[in-house]
């Protein structure tokens, strides 16, 4: 940690510390960090199955949590450790594995995508319109 990011952080700490010693306004700051991270911890684990940060956005959400509650903290030292764990025995698979691992994830995206409608829009966009292009829930069609 740099010179200015200690002095940073140690001017935050004071600032919370300032806040803890008013009670209603300590509640309103620790409910307000405990949804924002519930908010996106839970956006995180939605995205986790499709390509791109839902892992990272899982621990930003955490991350946000920790900020304040020991239950967050422990838990994302322990989510850390399981993720880098999964990954290095992920790293050291096969060709098999990652190609089942690229398909799972296609599987999920697809049947996503005909879930909420995007391909029955598509279709109706192209003027390609076929039943088994509608959402099975009635989404965009």
């Amino acid at each position: 940690m740099s010179h200015d990011d200690q002095g940073i952080a140690r001017r935050w700490a004071r600032r919370r510390d300032r806040l803890r010693g008013r009670r209603y306004v300590d509640l309103g700051y620790r409910i307000t960090v405990a949804v924002v991270g519930l908010l996106v911890l839970a956006a995180g684990i939605v995205a986790i199955p499709y390509p791109g940060p839902g892992w990272a956005i899982v621990f930003v959400g955490l991350a946000i949590l920790a900020t304040e509650f020991e239950w967050a903290r422990k838990l994302l030292a322990y989510a850390r450790i399981r993720y880098d764990a999964f990954m290095g025995w992920f790293r050291q698979q096969g060709l098999w594995v990652k190609v089942l691992g690229v398909a799972f994830t296609t599987a999920i995206m697809v049947v996503t995508l005909w879930v909420l409608g995007v391909f029955s829009w598509l279709g109706a966009l192209m003027k390609f319109d076929h039943a088994w292009l509608d959402s099975p829930i009635g989404i965009g069609s």
